[in-house]
């Protein structure tokens, strides 16, 4: 790769030097950033729909009357269709390209959260649920693709810090839900509130449709990706309109073909096992099953938590869980986006899963409270276990996959991960209801044990993602 002084233009000549210029670039620009937040857009959803649903669980009970394994069904099917849009999603982010797949996924969304308002019995429901799972386990690899491949690789907005801000995202989704929530619990006649999760549920449909008609509009192609196709010309492009990045493609760069980089289909996740990839693939999907584990159990269950702890009105709960989540959660998030790139991953999520650990451990020791005192106890341990989460675990376990490999393998790098963390997911939602009704908050030893399993694997296997150049991989080799 060659300078011109004069014209300030670069010579592309590979997919490597598309990748330097990305990952070196002190240029700042609107397009660039408009593509990071419309790809933090699908984990929004993700995390709205299941503060949403959080709030219905026994409303939809009654109406449907289900036992407590048929809700764990209806909670936990998300999950199920995550987990095969989790592979489908990785493979294709891989195989033909990070912005078809980005444009198509939002169709789940939106016919899921329509189809899911108007459900007229458990089986409908469970359906929708389950679209709307494909959806999220769709975009999460491709979204996690472009945090990764529209960022520099340090300093301030880097790969690692855009990456953690899916963590913040999630937690403010979280809060519009429980907003929304509340202010409909506030208007809504009492005819209506048995209702209450059908609005919450179809109100999904609308920032998804807004979603889908930005990207329309912003989103372009990885120009990593397709560099790697063998697209120097379309990839040039995008550094000149998205990056602002003068480039032009050298006279003796190859034309447009298939290079030896691009992954053979579903061979690929293989790949993820051998040489030095497995070891890092052992503690990502290690991190990618205990953190949603415990997070999954509390956040699902905090409203049922917080009224089983202070047996008050569900306005109180309501209020209790946004804060919980604002005030902590959320602002464990931002601190962790802040600091990742100083601080580096592993630091942060061996912090949090202590956090955990402790607040996990209190609660479960103090067991339900008998007088205000103990209650404001559990209110404080659960916003140690939230912040712990949101600086750590939370948001360094998808830094973890999306930067342990590089863009030939991110795709079903992070597809792998996630089905991991759906397969959690779903054990979690799935007997959380069962735990709840035979340990009571007994319940917590149980969720202790895996933070405790994130942090000896840390100390253990001691992998540091942030500040390593892992798409430099792809040329070396």
């Amino acid at each position: 790769m060659t300078d011109n002084a004069e014209q300030t233009s670069y010579i592309v000549h590979n997919a490597a030097d598309v990748s330097r210029l990305i990952n070196t670039s002190s240029v700042s620009s609107n397009n660039a950033r408009m593509i990071v937040a419309l790809a933090l857009g699908g984990i929004f959803l993700d995390a709205y729909d299941l503060g949403a649903l959080a709030f219905g669980v026994k409303d939809i009970t009654a109406q449907f009357a289900l036992s407590a394994t048929q809700v764990g069904m209806v909670v936990s099917a998300i999950t199920f269709g995550a987990i095969i849009g989790a592979l489908l999603g990785g493979y294709l982010t891989d195989k033909i390209g990070r912005y078809r797949v980005f444009m198509a996924d939002m169709f789940f969304f939106v016919f899921a959260a329509i189809l899911g308002a108007m459900a007229p019995n458990a089986e409908i429901l469970t359906l929708s649920r389950f679209i709307m799972g494909l959806g999220i386990g769709i975009d999460l690899p491709v979204a996690m693709a472009f945090l990764a491949e529209f960022s520099r690789l340090t300093g301030r907005g880097s790969k690692a810090a855009k990456i953690a801000m899916w963590c913040p995202t999630w937690y403010a989704a979280i809060s519009v839900a429980y907003l929304l929530v509340w202010v409909l619990y506030s208007f809504l006649p009492d005819s209506q509130s048995a209702y209450l999760w059908r609005y919450i549920v179809g109100f999904g449909a609308v920032p998804a449709l807004v979603i889908l008609m930005i990207r329309k509009k912003y989103m372009t192609e990885s120009p990593i990706w397709a560099a790697q196709q063998g697209d120097l010309a379309t990839a040039v492009i995008i550094l000149n309109s998205t990056y602002r990045i003068p480039a032009t493609v050298g006279s003796s760069a190859p034309g447009r073909q298939q290079t030896n980089q691009v992954p053979r289909p579903w061979t690929a996740y293989r790949s993820l096992f051998s040489g030095y990839y497995a070891k890092r693939t052992v503690l990502s999907s290690t991190l990618s099953f205990v953190s949603p584990f415990a997070y999954a159990a509390i956040a699902f269950g905090l409203p049922i938590i917080i009224s089983t702890l202070f047996a008050q009105s569900l306005l109180t709960t309501i209020l209790a869980s946004l804060a919980l989540n604002l005030f902590f959660a959320f602002t464990g998030g931002v601190l962790a986006v802040r600091w990742v790139a100083i601080i580096g991953a592993r630091p942060l999520a061996m912090a949090g899963y202590g956090c955990q650990i402790v607040a996990l451990i209190g609660l479960a020791w103090l067991g339900k409270p008998q007088d205000t005192l103990h209650a404001l106890y559990c209110f404080g341990l659960l916003a140690l276990f939230l912040f712990g989460q949101g600086v750590g675990p939370g948001a360094q376990s998808m830094v973890y996959a999306s930067l342990s490999y590089p863009a030939s393998l991110r795709g079903v790098g992070v597809g792998l991960n996630q089905t991991v963390t759906r397969i959690s997911s779903t054990l979690a939602l799935f007997i959380f209801p069962l735990l709840t009704l035979y340990l009571g908050t007994q319940l917590f030893w149980v969720i202790a044990c895996a933070p405790a399993i994130g942090l000896i694997a840390l100390k253990v296997l001691g992998w540091e993602p942030v500040g390593y150049d892992v798409d430099a991989e792809d040329y070396s080799r």
